[in-house]
Order: structure tokens, then sequence, then C-alpha cells
């Protein structure tokens, strides 16, 4: 790979964490409306409770009902652990999920499919699900983020 592939490469993961970035934000500050305006029309989500959403509507509906007043009492961070480019405007993004709650922490770990239209990376494809125990304990994952 030449040093401006990097470089585009460099550029690209970037804009995808500012992705990730603006959902933490959106879900914190408990804003529908910036976290909408990230998905494609026809993506498919599917919850941390295995709730399977098609489309923007059904994804917007939902979000409309539990993301007011769904953070009370706790907050939630997003690590990028992994990106691999499908195609230059295709990505599978590979996160760990923080939410921490009064009765302690719940990780998840997400999947999601980014795909760039119009200069832009929307959420394409959502999978998310818990941790392993295991995986708790291991403190040796590569990682962008930070960890605690």
């Amino acid at each position: 790979m030449s040093a401006t592939d990097i470089d585009a490469r460099e550029a690209e993961i970037d804009a995808i964490k500012q992705v990730v970035a603006t959902v933490e934000h959106a879900q914190n500050n408990e804003l529908p409306d910036e976290f909408l305006r990230l998905f494609r029309a026809d993506a498919i989500w599917t919850t941390g409770g295995g709730k399977r959403l098609y489309g923007l509507d059904e994804i917007s509906a939902f979000t409309r009902q539990v993301l007011p007043g769904g953070m009370q009492d706790q907050t939630v961070t997003f690590e990028l652990e992994h990106v691999l480019f499908i195609r230059p405007d295709v990505a599978a993004v590979k996160l760990r999920q923080i939410y921490r709650t009064p009765d302690g922490l719940d990780i998840g770990t997400p999947l999601w499919v980014m795909a760039k239209e119009d200069g832009q990376w929307r959420l394409t494809a959502s999978q998310n699900m818990g941790v392993p125990d295991d995986e708790l304990e291991s403190a040796e994952r590569p990682i962008f983020g930070t960890t605690e």
C-alpha cells in the first residue's frame, strides 16, 4: 500500500470514528434526530435486546419511543476495535459498547456495516450482542479507543 493509500485509509477511519462519536453523543444526550440522521433509509438495526428493525421508519419509531429517558442514570461509550473495508465505500465496523449504569457495567459488542454515500458514512446494518464473561477480563484487545 502506498503512502497515499495509507493516508486515504486513515482519513476514512477518521470519518468512521466521527460517526461512532456522533452515535455516542446522540445516545448520551438523548437526541433521536442526531442519531437517526446517520442511517440509510433501508437500514437494518438489531438492538442489544434482539429486536429487529427494518428501515428507517421502524428504527425511528423505536428510537423515539426508547431514547427519551432511556439514558437516565447511565452513560454509554463506544470503542472502535476494528474496521474491515469490504470495498472502499463499505466497511464492517466492530465496536465495544460500554454502558455505565447504577448496577455496574453492561458490555456489548456491536457490528455495524457502513456504506459511504454522497461523501458520508451511513449506518446500513447493525447486530448487537452481549460480551462473554471471559472477554470482560481480557486486557489484550486490539482497539483504537481507550480502555479503562
